[in-house]
């Protein structure tokens, strides 16, 4: 299965290679990565001076490689849906594509000093959660599993970077039923 690794705008492509090695470790996965695309003028709220990750997600999804089984836009633009302050991520629930913003993940965000080692950990967790998400994966109870819910930095901070047994089950279950049936996911956003 090829997984499509998307920048939007300038990404540092450090930040990119550590995506798709980590990605290729704990997803039946081969990564490439595909020319940045330019951000979509209309995914800009200028009152809010976010992004809407929803618009975003669409615009990516329209260049997503045919051969591509999941595509994984990741930017440095801070993102937000319109119920939600803000976004870490977002994805189709077994669908085809999801993203990663690395805005919030930066300990400068919060007024700390930079912090390479933390910020690498936050943003590798936040892929992998998302992408878990397109292969069917919903949110775990257990607050150690990649798959918890995070509502802030914190929640992020207490994951650890691979699923829970269960969650491990639940994807390899997935992932055989997508190796006897292997049909391609839906693209809508």
């Amino acid at each position: 299965m090829l997984l499509s690794v998307l920048p939007v705008a300038a990404v540092d492509p450090a930040v990119l290679a550590a995506i798709e090695k980590f990605l290729g470790s704990r997803l039946p996965v081969t990564t490439r990565r595909e020319a940045a695309m330019s951000v979509p003028p209309e995914a800009h709220d200028p009152k809010r001076d976010q992004y809407d990750g929803t618009l975003m997600l669409r615009a990516a999804l329209a260049q997503c490689p045919p051969e591509a089984s999941r595509l994984l836009v990741v930017t440095d633009l801070d993102l937000f849906i319109p119920m939600l302050t803000f976004i870490f991520g977002q994805a189709q629930i077994d669908g085809t594509a999801a993203i990663v913003s690395l805005a919030r993940l930066r300990p400068e965000f919060y007024g700390l000093p930079p912090g390479p080692d933390l910020f690498t950990a936050r943003y590798l967790k936040e892929a992998l959660h998302e992408m878990g998400h397109t292969y069917g994966l919903t949110h775990c109870p257990d607050p150690g599993c990649t798959m918890s819910l995070s509502v802030n930095i914190a929640g992020i901070d207490r994951k650890h970077p691979d699923l829970c047994g269960n969650c491990t089950v639940r994807l390899s279950d997935k992932l055989d039923t997508l190796r006897r049936d292997p049909a391609q996911p839906r693209r809508e956003s």
